[in-house]
């Protein structure tokens, strides 16, 4: 395991992001070193695990602000990594899988990872996606202490913004935050067809239109909890939220 990034007197760094801590858990030490590196030079503070028992040790005990996490793990995978720092706390996973297999991607988002990456993928781009999956969660924290009122009811689904909670037919559904935010942007204008190139700046703050298979990922994962039926498929362009006819 590896320790914290210092300055050349011993002091933690005070680059932007210094504060954020990132476990990165993942057993090709090559790999590791790349994103290690990349992140010190970003300003995060960096710890590693190479299997599943000690990444879910070194989360419970160093506390990091977000996981970079690989799927395939010795000891146990990715998944049950995941599963198991969920359940201690809530924190923003990052899952890396060595295959471009939208089972594994489903799967990741069902026990709580909020973005994947697909090995092979650039240093630039696992950086910039760091930074964007954090500023949300700093986003999410500011709306939970300054709420926008009221629930948005589009039928038998339910948005309550305040609570940041969502209900089918009175049944609570467990959303991510990265699903709470992509339903709320489709909310925000329903029936209204949004690209996914809007959808991946609003939600994910990403430009680049190489992540647009991350929102159809996401898009999947939000299907099977509120209702395949509630999010239309336009073509070629994007989604839109249906609502009941009046």
């Amino acid at each position: 395991m590896e320790q914290t990034q210092t300055s050349h007197n011993g002091t933690a760094a005070t680059t932007p992001g210094a504060q954020r801590r990132v476990l990165v858990v993942e057993d090709d030490a090559t790999i590791v070193d790349a994103i290690a590196t990349r992140l010190r030079a970003e300003g995060f503070l960096v710890q590693t695990a190479g299997d599943g028992p000690s990444a879910v040790d070194t989360a419970e005990a160093w506390q990091p602000d977000l996981l970079i996490l690989d799927i395939m793990l010795p000891g146990f995978d990715g998944l049950e990594v995941c599963r198991r720092v969920q359940a201690q706390r809530p924190v923003p996973v990052l899952m890396l899988t060595a295959r471009d297999d939208e089972t594994d991607m489903l799967v990741g988002l069902g026990v709580g990872a909020d973005d994947y990456m697909t090995k092979p993928f650039s240093m630039r781009e696992l950086a910039a996606r760091v930074h964007v999956l954090l500023r949300r969660m700093e986003r999410a924290a500011l709306a939970a202490t300054t709420p926008r009122s009221g629930t948005l009811r589009l039928g038998e689904l339910e948005v309550d913004h305040a609570q940041r909670r969502v209900r089918v037919r009175g049944e609570d559904v467990h959303l991510t935050p990265t699903e709470f935010d992509l339903l709320v942007c489709l909310a925000s204008t329903p029936r209204a067809v949004l690209s996914r190139e809007q959808l991946l700046a609003e939600v994910w703050d990403w430009a680049d239109a190489s992540g647009t298979r991350t929102v159809d990922s996401h898009i999947k994962a939000l299907r099977r909890k509120i209702g395949a039926e509630r999010i239309r498929t336009v073509h070629g362009v994007g989604y839109a939220l249906e609502t009941p006819t009046p």
